[in-house]
């Protein structure tokens, strides 16, 4: 992870380690902020995390810290336009093409956390490194 990066983008496993206080996602955000990289989440996102185990107060303290990028309706018709580039349909992509379109809207070099590779690579192409989980 020695190159720069201006953005990290969280997919919902991103956040929820984070929010679980994982020790190997807790070392990869020290060498974000080391790097002074900003992080950045889908409002979507927020939806996807939260469930009745979440420690709620957790979460909200994460999100204080990230910049929560809007679904507008632009952002809708673009990550709508990125599933339809990749041959990709239906709910179950949904969510994962608006966290791709944020993670596009931002600042380069943008990388996305991710335990979705595949997809977001058929979303992303080459714009966005993927960081596995």
């Amino acid at each position: 992870m020695s190159t720069h990066l201006e953005t990290v983008v969280l997919d919902s496993q991103g956040l929820s380690a984070w929010v679980a206080q994982d020790r190997k996602v807790l070392a990869m955000f020290k060498v974000f902020h080391e790097m002074g990289a900003d992080l950045a989440v889908s409002a979507n996102t927020i939806i996807e995390v939260s469930h009745s185990r979440v420690n709620l107060p957790r979460l909200n303290w994460a999100l204080s810290r990230v910049k929560v990028e809007p679904v507008t309706e632009q952002a809708a018709k673009a990550a709508a336009e990125l599933l339809k580039s990749a041959g990709m349909h239906g709910h179950k992509y949904a969510i994962d093409a608006t966290v791709a379109e944020a993670a596009l809207r931002q600042p380069p070099p943008v990388a996305i956390l991710t335990s979705d590779t595949d997809d977001m690579a058929k979303l992303c192409g080459d714009r966005v490194r993927l960081i596995a989980l």
